[in-house]
C-alpha cells in the first residue's frame, strides 16, 4: 500500500490555498495536513505536523518565503520545501535553492505536474519549472564560483565520466536552459531520443535532475574559462 505524502501550504492568499487543497485532494496519495498565511504561523504549526513536503510562496507578509526556508528546515528537518511562486526572477530561484529548497515552481504549473513535482521532491530530486532553467543557469553564471556550487543541495561530482559526442551536445543545451522539445528541434532528433540521452547523462554523472546537470555543465564551463 502506498503511503500518503503529507503536504503543508504556506501562502497569504486564502483563495489560492483553497484551490490547492481541492486540487491536491484529487490525488489519493497526497494529503494536505495544514496551511498558513505567513512564515510565523507556519513555524508554529510545522514542528507538530511534520509534513513531508512544504509548498511555500515567496511573497509573504513580513518574512519572505526565501528568508523563511532556514527556519522551516530547522523546525522540520525531514520536510522537503518546494517554492510555489509567481516570481520568475533567476536570482530568487538561485537563492531559494541555495537556502535549501528542493525545488522552485511557478504558479502557472499544471495540476498533474505539481503532483508529479511533489513526488519527485520526495525522491530527493531537485525540481524546477522548465521555463526557469535558462534563468537558473544565467543566475549561477553571474555568481561567484563558491556561491554557485551551493545553489543545489547536492554538489556535482568531481569525476567527469566520458559522455558521447551527442550526450555532450544535449548537456550543453541543458546548460542553456533548453527544454527537451527545444533540444530535439535544435539537434534535429526525436524528443523521445532526447529523453533517453538525458537519462544516460544523469546516470553517468551520478546526478538526479536536470537542475544538477545544468549546474554541473555551468561549473565545467566556468572552470575551463577561469584563468590559470
Amino acid at each position: 500500500m502506498n503511503t500518503q505524502v503529507s503536504v503543508f501550504l504556506i501562502d497569504d492568499h486564502t483563495l489560492l490555498r483553497r484551490g490547492l487543497v481541492a486540487l491536491l485532494a484529487q490525488q489519493p496519495d497526497l494529503k494536505v495536513v495544514g496551511e498558513a498565511a505567513d512564515a510565523g504561523q507556519a513555524l508554529r504549526l510545522v514542528p507538530e505536523l511534520r509534513p513531508d513536503v512544504i509548498l511555500l510562496d515567496n511573497h509573504l507578509p513580513g518574512v519572505t518565503g526565501i528568508d523563511a526556508i532556514a527556519g522551516l528546515r530547522e523546525a522540520s528537518p525531514h520536510s522537503r520545501i518546494l517554492m510555489l511562486t509567481v516570481s520568475e526572477d533567476g536570482q530568487d530561484l538561485a537563492a531559494a535553492l541555495r537556502k535549501g529548497a528542493q525545488g522552485y515552481l511557478l504558479k502557472t504549473i499544471e495540476g498533474h505536474m505539481l503532483a508529479d513535482s511533489i513526488h519527485r521532491a520526495m525522491r530527493g530530486e531537485s525540481v524546477v519549472s522548465p521555463e526557469m532553467m535558462g534563468k537558473l543557469v544565467a543566475a549561477l553564471r553571474s555568481q561567484e564560483p563558491a556561491a554557485a556550487e551551493d545553489a543545489v543541495s547536492e554538489p556535482a561530482p568531481e569525476a567527469q565520466p566520458q559522455l558521447s559526442p551527442r550526450e555532450e551536445e544535449v548537456l550543453g543545451e541543458i546548460a542553456r536552459g533548453a527544454s527537451n522539445k527545444e533540444i530535439a528541434r535544435t539537434l534535429d532528433i526525436a524528443e523521445t531520443t532526447v529523453k533517453i540521452h538525458v537519462q544516460h547523462i544523469l546516470r553517468k554523472l551520478g546526478l538526479s535532475s536536470r537542475v544538477q546537470a545544468a549546474v554541473y555543465a555551468s561549473d565545467r564551463v566556468r572552470a575551463v574559462d577561469r584563468p590559470s
